[in-house]
């Protein structure tokens, strides 16, 4: 990767590209500085810290936004509309016809899609915003030094109060939508996706803060703490390889096509393979699975927490509670269940072995029709579990880290973060490389 890099910054169009997208990231930080007026980011702070960690929906948010949520800044609601339309949007094309019709139309069909997608993201970054201004709003914390209440929200009453509102909502939705802007502009003129690059700054700039954490620990507790940050360092690079090697793990189902003379030419007869990657679903299965299991938190962030020790509603906080073995489970089962469903919605044996049979291919030793659609499932059911269960783990790893130390559950460095931080890694290699092999390719007018 790094020799890309070196490659790449030594063409002189590749490295005006690699500096505007270095601009756009540098924006982004900058206005992760700026804070929302009428709002106390102390007492957003100290509350995101009691509340946002354990691996639970907040956290999540929180993360993605690099630490904007918590600081409650411009920024605070990031990339996080835009990537849930995408997935509303990306659904709705296979359940709508008229969504599907779009998106068979090519290039401008995908450009009519990408502007609802669009509309829908501001549509949520309102909701978004107009919830966290509700949640803000409830926000209140005792300051451990001077006793005083803080609350979140700087208001009196009266018509204060909905100015206030008017103003907090709206500049997280001027946010978000600058955030989105920011992103399409680094597609069109910078090093790959602009939403996925946006996405990784965001989670690259909580590295640091974990990392001042494991080094908070060592120097309190170095007797305890000490060969559990260095642990906890090796595992990290362990998962870091492990997250690559699936990543790049895929199975290829060989395919052979016919051959067919016409006059005295023979055409056909080649020998290639389908690539089916084990991780055909990237993130998503655990994105849907993590909002589901969001809703019972989201509940007692509006309800409270239960005053009785007894009572459906203490032992459904209970049974969802992010540290428990029946949370873990739960979200595990999920994440499975979620990883069938979005592989199922991409990839259709049926439409890939009549494609085949239309091209004069098959898979040797496989009839055409029926037979390769059902040889083509049963691989895919296979690399499917085997995806599923490496999401899982990686998922729950965050929870597991939670349950044996509360004080290491504010690390954000593990599980699903490492995954998308290393997912994009790999995609912009991969942009850098192919510009790399356009830039040096002579063409056939050469």
């Amino acid at each position: 990767m790094f020799q890309t890099l070196k490659r790449a910054w030594s063409v002189p169009e590749i490295r005006k590209k690699l500096l505007y997208t270095l601009l756009m990231i540098v924006i982004f930080r900058l206005g992760s500085a700026i804070a929302v007026p009428f709002l106390n980011t102390v007492a957003v702070d100290l509350w995101m810290n009691e509340n946002a960690k354990g691996g639970n929906f907040l956290e999540y948010l929180n993360t993605i936004s690099g630490g904007n949520l918590s600081k409650a800044s411009m920024f605070a609601l990031s990339i996080t509309p835009y990537i849930n339309a995408s997935i509303i949007m990306q659904l709705l094309t296979y359940a709508l016809p008229p969504l599907e019709r779009l998106k068979d139309e090519g290039e401008e069909g995908r450009k009519k899609i990408n502007k609802i997608t669009s509309f829908v993201a501001l549509g949520l970054s309102v909701f978004m915003g107009y919830a966290y201004y509700l949640t803000l709003k409830k926000m209140e914390v005792t300051d451990e030094k001077t006793g005083e209440i803080l609350h979140a929200v700087k208001y009196s009453s009266g018509w204060e109060m909905w100015f206030t509102g008017i103003i907090i909502v709206a500049c997280f939705v001027a946010g978000s939508s600058f955030v989105v802007w920011m992103g399409n502009r680094i597609s069109e003129k910078g090093i790959g996706n602009g939403v996925s690059m946006i996405l990784f700054a965001g989670i690259a700039a909580r590295f640091p803060v974990d990392a001042g954490t494991l080094l908070r620990l060592t120097m309190d507790k170095p007797e305890k703490y000490l060969f559990v940050s260095l642990g906890y360092i090796v595992f990290i690079v362990f998962e870091f390889a492990f997250i690559v090697l699936m990543n790049e793990a895929e199975r290829r189902i060989p395919i052979q096509y016919a051959k067919r003379v016409v006059g005295r030419k023979q055409y056909g007869g080649q020998k290639t393979h389908i690539p089916i990657k084990i991780m055909m679903s990237g993130v998503m299965p655990i994105i849907f699975a993590m909002s589901f299991m969001s809703l019972p938190q989201t509940i007692q962030l509006f309800a409270g927490l239960p005053t009785k020790t007894e009572g459906f509603y203490y032992h459904f906080c209970e049974f969802f509670d992010n540290t428990s073995w029946s949370y873990a489970i739960l979200y595990f089962i999920l994440i499975i269940a979620f990883n069938y469903f979005y592989v199922s919605i991409q990839y259709n044996p049926v439409e890939i072995a009549n494609n085949l049979r239309q091209s004069n291919g098959g898979i040797p030793g496989i009839r055409p029709g029926k037979p390769t659609s059902d040889y083509i499932q049963r691989i895919l059911s296979k690399l499917t579990l085997v995806g599923a269960i490496f999401l899982g783990i990686i998922a729950i790893i965050p929870i597991f880290f939670g349950m044996a130390d509360q004080n290491l559950q504010s690390l954000s460095m593990g599980g699903t973060t490492i995954l998308i931080a290393v997912s994009v890694a790999l995609e912009t290699t991969r942009t850098l490389e192919s510009n790399l092999m356009m830039r040096h390719h002579k063409g056939f007018l050469s």
